[in-house]
């Protein structure tokens, strides 16, 4: 079951009152909001010369340029589609690639804070656990309001230790208004919060380690792009030949976040020469 709106979900304890709220919006908001101190708490023990509304405006800089990138990519993803309804697809509520966002809204912030004389390095390390959290609750938001970022049809019975549920939901209700016919699809969107949380859990417990200023956002890189591509396996997405393998738009900066993770990590190895305060 899907719940679209504020709405739907006061209906399902009984309280009917209108309030039609989207769901995936609310969400995205705790997410970012969430993300926002989080990085904020980070970035105030490694860098504590900063202002501290610096790192609110990057924040706030690279979410909005992050809608606009997770817009274009998306076009990108379905050409055809946008010249063919170019209005409808641009001004549609759907439709964001998150890796979209994500390039787009790292290199607004990294602008800032370049004009800002901040350490880019100390800050991209500052919002690394927060990025993959605000992941997390984002994913909630599809979860919650069934925007169609679900897997492919599940075609057998789900395992003996694994609830139904968690193997195949048809989303009824869902904002998408498809129909999915039973048993239903994979609710890759728990996958990758279940995925997402474990990243950030790793992220947490490592954010004390003294390598050098960038070594965590490496980490970071190296988890999102193991985690988008794994799921991308079973999940509904455009496909592309190459090379003679298909493959998504996701799995290809999936490979392209590992492997530049993998570069930074080897390259910010080395121990730092004076460990950060806390």
């Amino acid at each position: 079951m899907s719940f679209p709106y504020l709405t739907d979900v006061l209906r399902a304890i009984g309280v009917e009152v209108p309030l039609p709220i989207p769901t995936f919006g609310l969400l995205v908001g705790a997410a970012f909001f969430t993300g926002k101190w989080l990085a904020g708490v980070a970035a105030k023990r490694l860098m504590p010369a900063l202002p501290a509304d610096t790192m609110s405006n990057v924040c706030f800089i690279g979410f909005f340029a992050g809608i606009v990138g997770a817009r274009i990519f998306h076009l990108l993803e379905y050409p055809r589609e946008f010249l063919a309804h170019p209005v409808e697809m641009l001004l549609s509520r759907s439709g964001f690639t998150i890796f979209g966002g994500l390039i787009v809204g790292l290199i607004a912030g990294a602008w800032y804070l370049r004009r800002k004389g901040a350490p880019l390095a100390l800050a991209l390390d500052s919002v690394a656990p927060a990025l993959m959290l605000a992941y997390a609750i984002g994913r909630v938001g599809c979860q919650v309001s069934g925007d169609g970022d679900w897997g492919v049809a599940v075609n057998s019975a789900a395992p003996a230790w694994l609830p139904d549920w968690l193997w195949a939901q048809t989303y009824e209700n869902n904002i998408a208004g498809m129909e999915i016919a039973p048993p239903g699809v994979y609710p890759t969107p728990l996958y990758e919060m279940f995925m997402s949380l474990a990243a950030f859990g790793l992220l947490w417990s490592l954010r004390r380690q003294r390598h050098a200023a960038g070594w965590l956002f490496g980490v970071y890189l190296l988890l999102a792009g193991i985690e988008r591509f794994l799921i991308e396996l079973i999940r509904v997405n455009t496909k592309y030949t190459l090379f003679g393998v298909e493959v998504t738009q996701a799995q290809i900066i999936a490979v392209a976040a590992m492997v530049a993770g993998l570069v930074v990590i080897w390259r910010r190895a080395s121990p730092r020469s004076i460990a950060a305060p806390g």
